[in-house]
């Protein structure tokens, strides 16, 4: 009976070319052959980008190590994160697209005309047979889905909760003898006192409540807490049925108030318009701030450096502030394979994709080889030095091969058990509550033109308030503006529009 099962087995396996059960059971992958000869490696030309120094060589021991549990020949483009964005540009515009390539936003112009033409493969009837791809959130396969409720890619998977928020000193709290705050209100009251009462214990008052930082990205500060107010993560709210921006919402003029008293009282720094990340990190560093805004697992980032000093020093992610906390997309960009490629090695292509979604291969692909690259200690995998020198990290080839871990940003290297613990848990209590960004993947072509420049102009009000070069009653008659300004009526049609399309798709 037993030897009829596998005969059976081997059987579909051979007919389908999809399933990976036998890379999942630890035996290598019949990912092999060019198209139709399966004895052969698989050639596979993939671009994707890397984090680390520098990028793996086709000779890296974790290249080789996949080609050959995979059945495959790996040509790998490896582009830096600086210039993704116009590598990704230049390629489309060529057509000359490799097998399996990382587009870092799945919503361009040129991925919605690429996708819109038939240039590449529509996955939606594939990956059911995929059974470590189905393992993704259905979150994570909803918001890369385009207009028309299919997906056209590979979700470069990540976690859907740990994302950035308020975290602060919780020995600052103890210290002071106040509670974790659990709304605003609270929050700015301990963020009063950590300005007022010398929490650090050397007798000035030099220390700032939290340190406001511009995301690069986004061009916004502190993102999450203003978010808060509105309880909606981005731009847009929903309310009866409809999205609308929340800057029309006179829960931004709350939020521009609380932020405006906290300038005037110095519990940010003067200079907060213009601070960067790393400066917000040096002053917690420095034991100068409070608090600041980050990933759970980054948190622990200026702990580690202040326990060199301060052995309780403690940066304590919060759960949540007015009941809200933000929930993540769940990707990071996606693989898509162009149109050019045969049906067949498409899907020998999600065979080799979800090879390395199981977890033997997320595990070989970030962690490399155990007692090689790494060490486990209570269950935590712990990188050797071996593991630098021969680029194994979830900087590199973590960037292709990547499992859903729930917990992927409670964890950092050098972090003690009980915060790793605590992190998990914080982690599953914002899981209750968290609220996600309706508006990912909708498509407004005026945004595309002009959203930029209407960003700028609202972000430079928003700090004229908090600054006191305008008074907060300015900010009524700017939002008055902004509701009837045709750009923002245009945008809000079009977005609603998609956001209707979309509904009407997945339903």
């Amino acid at each position: 009976m037993q030897m009829k099962k596998r005969l059976a087995l081997s059987t579909v396996i051979a007919l389908l070319t999809t399933s990976i059960l036998a890379a999942c059971s630890g035996k290598q992958a019949d990912s092999g052959g060019t198209e139709g000869d399966a004895a052969s490696p698989l050639e596979i030309s993939i671009m994707s980008m890397y984090y680390t120094p520098e990028p793996p060589g086709p000779d890296n021991v974790i290249v080789k190590e996949i080609e050959k549990r995979t059945n495959t020949k790996l040509k790998i483009t490896w582009v830096s994160p600086n210039s993704y964005a116009d590598k990704v540009n230049v390629t489309l515009a060529s057509g000359d697209i490799p097998d399996l390539m990382l587009v870092d936003d799945p919503f361009t112009a040129q991925v919605r005309t690429m996708v819109s033409q038939g240039a590449v493969w529509d996955l939606t009837p594939y990956i059911k047979d995929y059974p470590n791809l189905m393992k993704f959130p259905e979150d994570t396969w909803n918001n890369t889905k385009q207009a028309d409720g299919k997906n056209y890619g590979i979700p470069r998977v990540r976690p859907l909760e740990g994302g950035g928020f308020i975290y602060l000193r919780k020995d600052w709290l103890d210290q002071l003898q106040l509670q974790v705050p659990q709304t605003t209100d609270e929050l700015y009251t301990v963020l009063k006192a950590f300005v007022e009462q010398d929490p650090n214990g050397n007798g000035q008052k030099d220390t700032t409540g939290l340190a406001v930082f511009v995301d690069q990205q986004t061009m916004q500060w502190m993102s999450e807490l203003q978010n808060s107010f509105t309880k909606t993560k981005g731009d847009w709210k929903i309310i009866d049925g409809k999205l609308v921006n929340v800057h029309l919402l006179p829960e931004m003029k709350e939020a521009l108030a609380w932020f405006n008293r906290a300038y005037n009282e110095k519990l940010i720094p003067e200079d907060f318009a213009v601070l960067k990340n790393s400066q917000a990190k040096d002053l917690m560093k420095a034991n100068r701030a409070g608090g600041a805004q980050d990933t759970v697992e980054a948190a622990w980032e200026p702990t580690e450096e202040l326990r060199k000093t301060i052995p309780q020093a403690d940066m304590l992610p919060l759960v949540s502030l007015n009941g809200y906390v933000n929930r993540d997309s769940g990707f990071f960009g996606m693989f898509v394979i162009p149109k050019t490629v045969p049906e067949d090695k498409m899907k020998r292509l999600l065979q080799f994709m979800d090879y390395g979604t199981s977890d033997e291969g997320s595990d070989l692909a970030n962690y490399g080889l155990k007692d090689v690259h790494y060490t486990e200690q209570n269950g935590v995998k712990i990188s050797t030095e071996q593991a630098k020198k021969d680029i194994v990290a979830q900087q590199a080839f973590g960037q292709i091969f990547s499992k859903y871990d729930k917990y992927l940003r409670a964890w950092r290297v050098g972090m003690p058990i009980d915060v790793f613990e605590r992190n998990k848990k914080i982690i599953d209590e914002r899981a209750t509550r968290s609220v996600p960004d309706p508006s990912v993947g909708l498509n407004s072509d005026t945004n595309t033109q002009v959203g930029t420049e209407l960003r700028k102009k609202i972000q430079d009000m928003k700090t004229k308030v908090i600054m006191g070069k305008a008074p907060i009653s300015a900010w009524d008659e700017f939002a008055n503006k902004l509701k009837n300004d045709p750009d923002m009526i245009k945008i809000t049609n079009e977005i609603n529009a998609s956001y209707q399309q979309r509904l009407a798709a997945v339903n």
